[in-house]
């Protein structure tokens, strides 16, 4: 027997006994007010909120807020007048030059301002992050309480890549200077429909 056969069978040997999980006793958390919650925690964290009715009224918005966005992208058709909702080079380099990212989340978690974001809605996994400015569109209705319930939701089950997104990319460095866009977008905007 070799060494490494050796020590493997000894890390095979020396196994720790299975222990069942504990059980988690969650109690249940009030359903009202937690779209107000998730915009007041959203918000604190660096995040503009703002409420809108319909794709148009999102686009007035847009154009408000970024008056020249440079390359836009978004994952809505709806916006293929203002924003490239096709990317034909799969090259995640191809996305260096974007300067605003229009996405679709697919869950809100009032607790903590996150959205949850799969990859199916990114076009490209490296867009949100690589974005100077992110933009996520999340339904009211699709709003939680928990990160407890947001992982028992559906939209999360899926396999494949997925994110909670939270806020603007943040950082701080010794000298406690904070520095937003370091890592990521530089600031983050939501819309509820």
């Amino acid at each position: 027997m070799t060494s490494r056969e050796k020590i493997l069978a000894a890390v095979a040997a020396n196994q720790p006994s299975l222990v069942p999980l504990p059980e988690l006793n969650i109690p249940p958390v009030s359903q009202v007010g937690k779209v107000e919650k998730f915009i007041s925690v959203a918000t604190a964290i660096g995040s503009r909120v703002f409420e809108v009715k319909d794709f148009e009224e999102l686009k007035e918005n847009i154009a408000k807020l970024f008056l020249s966005p440079g390359r836009a992208v978004s994952s809505f058709t709806e916006l293929s007048d203002i924003a490239e909702t096709e990317i034909p080079d799969p090259d995640p380099h191809s996305l260096q030059d974007v300067n605003l990212a229009v996405l679709k989340a697919e869950l809100g978690v009032a607790e903590n301002g996150s959205m949850w974001v799969p990859e199916t809605n990114m076009i490209q996994r490296i867009l949100p992050f690589i974005t100077q400015h992110l933009v996520l569109v999340l339904e009211k209705t699709k709003i939680i309480n928990t990160m407890h319930e947001a992982y028992q939701m559906p939209e999360t089950q899926n396999p494949g890549f997925g994110a909670f997104i939270a806020g603007p990319s943040k950082t701080a460095d010794i000298e406690q200077s904070l520095v937003l866009g370091a890592h990521g977008p530089r600031s983050m905007t939501i819309f509820l429909m």
